[in-house]
């Protein structure tokens, strides 16, 4: 399965450029801390490679290691590129977890027309209910 995520926010950190998504490591990613795993990112290399733009993919929480890799890109990203990550439905789904109100991953169906259909639609609310009170 793929995982969809969009660029929240761009920042330098001495030589390092790094961008802010949408999606979090520890939330939704679990088996990028657990494993380490890099999952593989449409459009973007996972090693160095001449004439490519260096960015480091985090995630917003406040945790330190909410970091999913460094990937090489084409152009520099822009607040607002949308990423598809792959390889990552089964343990985006049955590990993520709401660390500090964090939304959980949608769940979408690509029919076999092309059509996409939305089954899960989660929020504060499903954060607010794990903790025993809405």
């Amino acid at each position: 399965g793929y995982l969809a995520t969009q660029v929240l926010d761009i920042v330098q950190n001495q030589d390092n450029q790094i961008a802010i998504l949408d999606v979090s490591a520890a939330c939704h990613m679990p088996d990028v801390i657990e494993m380490p795993y890099m999952p593989p990112l449409y459009g973007a290399e996972d090693e160095e490679t001449v004439g490519k733009h260096p960015f480091y993919l985090a995630g917003p929480t406040c945790l330190a290691g909410d970091v999913i890799g460094r990937y090489y890109f084409e152009e520099p990203l822009q607040i607002g590129d949308r990423l598809l990550f792959g390889d990552m439905a089964i343990y985006s789904t049955c590990k993520n977890n709401t660390f500090n109100g964090m939304p959980l991953p949608n769940i979408w169906r690509r029919t076999v027309e092309g059509k996409l259909e939305q089954l899960t639609d989660f929020g504060y609310d499903d954060f607010m209910m794990r903790l025993g009170s809405q």
